[in-house]
């Protein structure tokens, strides 16, 4: 057993080191801009729609289509107290209650106190919320909030008005030549200047990102900026089943960490409870069936028929996701079921076909109706409250890079992230990151000279992607072990990482490719993922021990990880504000 004092180093179950670039080519074209944004759901856009209006250009880069980040997937709603009888003390609150006991109070306070301003800024950019009879915002609740603070739009289509009127603000202004957009981009490397004297990372300086089929930048280019924003989004592709898109593969963790930047929390993991189980076999993206199901007063059932969740929390099914997922999961093997069941029968049509039309169709797909079915239902890899570590600005350990939504480690989330809270989380914190980035170009702020970076290149095949997505599952999954997590780790440490060179039959076992550098950082992503959660010896929300089944006060702290000049994994515990 560790025994843990604050501030000081942690070690890996084995030397862990990872490599501090990706295998790819030298850069073929180059672009220049004030601030280079990568991600475009609602961090990215929030943030490159910022920019735009305070400093002379703008890059926004994206994966895929603007319209394909993970924000189009959000059903519930954005939280915020924009109620009459709601304040932000009250949100505050219960948000550091979910954390448990790990949030930064003062990022929480930004959160809370900013979000409804930003909020009725979304409104005014063109986001068409659900309006009640009176046309005030139409207003619900979610697991852990003790008031009705959930903004919603189409009924669980929220994520998808909210891209909707952000991408239309975007191509509104798409022939301006002070801002310009990418699609198909996938960013590989964090461009860095020259490393400081006492050996610190040096300064943020751009991109490097391969164009698929763009134009006349197509291949591996640079893109160079005075700053560099992350909203990248989360890690789902990690796991085996994921509520993620499959552009969700770690990138922006990966690339940061690759630049020297420090992550933190990363072992808070967020199962979402309800996800609809369509038997083992089945992977990828997976359907959410959205907590704000439960909110409307859906029970769950096990597969005796037993409603088990108000013997667990006196919240019953609206407790914390962490709390309900572990429930769950615990309940599963006491039938010896791969799922339970989610129950809405009671709620009536008229009322589910109203509130959650989307989710109607996605059921109807599989001859499933919410009212008249028992729904099966299992968790499944949903959000990342981790990331790269950030203050209040959105500004990470290297100088010149940010991070936004869910690619950040503010500190609001803690251990497990209060439902909805995220959506507004990437609106208030890419606001203030903008803000501090024109500030930064006021001042004329040069923009250095890219580097090369020490330490080693990787590239993983990507056919090894599904067994690091069977590691990571049977790993740092939904219940862990010290020998479930050290056998992941010793499994992840042997993956070849080298492909690029590794001949066989006088032929290299992969080329830098697009599906090789996602593989990599799964790769990088779990390895770092394992060793925070070996290292953190208890249960706090999304991390759950069954060998250290108690929470313990020694371990309210933040785990933090980075990477040295030659790639060593390091980690630390620092405390909580």
């Amino acid at each position: 057993m560790t025994t843990t004092v604050v501030g000081e180093p942690l070690a890996t179950s084995a030397p862990t080191r990872l490599a501090t670039r990706l295998a790819a080519p030298e850069p073929g074209w180059t672009v220049e801009a004030d601030a280079v944004v990568v991600g475009s759901g609602i961090a990215g856009l929030t943030a490159a729609l910022e920019l735009r209006t305070r400093v002379p250009r703008v890059l926004l880069v994206t994966k895929d289509v603007l319209a394909s980040g993970s924000t189009v997937w959000a059903q519930g709603g954005i939280a915020a107290a924009l109620a009459p009888t709601d304040t932000p003390a009250a949100h505050l609150h219960d948000t550091l209650v979910a954390g448990a006991g790990v949030c930064d109070p003062r990022a929480v306070e930004v959160l809370v106190t900013e979000g409804p301003a930003r909020v009725r800024e979304l409104v005014a950019r063109g986001a068409q919320f659900d309006l009640g009879p009176d046309g005030a915002l139409s207003l619900t609740r979610e697991g852990g909030h003790h008031a009705d603070r959930i903004a919603h739009a189409g009924g669980d289509a929220t994520g998808a008005e909210i891209s909707r009127a952000l991408v239309a603000q975007i191509e509104a202004v798409r022939d301006d030549p002070g801002i310009e957009v990418i699609e198909h981009a996938l960013v590989l490397d964090v461009l860095t200047g020259p490393p400081g004297p006492d050996g610190s990372p040096g300064r943020a300086c751009g991109v490097t990102l391969h164009v698929i089929g763009e134009g006349q930048r197509d291949g591996v280019g640079a893109a160079l900026g005075k700053a560099v924003v992350l909203a990248t989004g989360g890690i789902g592709q990690v796991f085996r089943s994921s509520t993620n898109p499959p552009q969700a593969t770690g990138d922006g963790i990966a690339a940061a960490l690759r630049a020297g930047a420090v992550v933190g929390d990363v072992e808070f993991v967020q199962f979402h409870p309800t996800v609809l189980w369509l038997g083992s076999g089945v992977k990828g993206q997976l359907t959410l069936i959205s907590e704000a199901v439960r909110g409307e007063g859906a029970y769950l059932l096990d597969t005796d028929g037993v409603r088990f969740m108000p013997d667990v929390h006196p919240m019953a099914e609206l407790a914390p996701r962490d709390v309900v997922a572990h429930a769950i999961v615990r309940r599963m093997a006491a039938t010896g079921s791969d799922h339970v069941w989610l129950d809405a029968r009671h709620l009536g049509g008229d009322l589910l076909r109203r509130r959650f039309p989307t989710i109607g169709e996605r059921l109807a797909e599989h001859g499933l109706d919410l009212a008249t079915d028992l729904v099966p239902v299992a968790p499944a890899q949903h959000y990342h409250s981790g990331g790269v570590v950030v203050d209040l600005s959105g500004r990470t350990s290297v100088r010149g890079l940010y991070a936004v939504g869910e690619v950040a480690c503010t500190g609001v989330h803690g251990a497990n992230r209060l439902a909805s809270n995220s959506l507004l989380e990437g609106l208030v914190f890419a606001t203030r990151a903008a803000r501090d980035i024109a500030a930064q170009v006021a001042v004329g702020v040069p923009r250095s000279e890219p580097e090369a970076r020490g330490g080693d290149e990787a590239l993983v095949a990507a056919a090894a992607r599904s067994r690091l997505q069977r590691v990571a599952t049977d790993g740092p999954g939904v219940l862990r072990s010290g020998d479930g997590l050290r056998r992941a780790a010793d499994q992840l440490a042997a993956v070849p990482t080298d492909a690029h060179t590794r001949r066989d039959d006088g032929r290299a076992l992969a080329a830098p490719q697009v599906a090789e550098w996602e593989t990599t950082n799964i790769h990088q992503v779990a390895s770092v993922l394992t060793q925070t959660a070996l290292a953190r010896e208890e249960s706090r929300g999304g991390h759950a021990r069954s060998d250290f089944p108690e929470q313990d006060e020694r371990w309210r702290v933040r785990i933090e990880a980075s990477l040295a000049g030659d790639g060593t994994l390091t980690m630390r515990t620092v405390p909580v504000a």
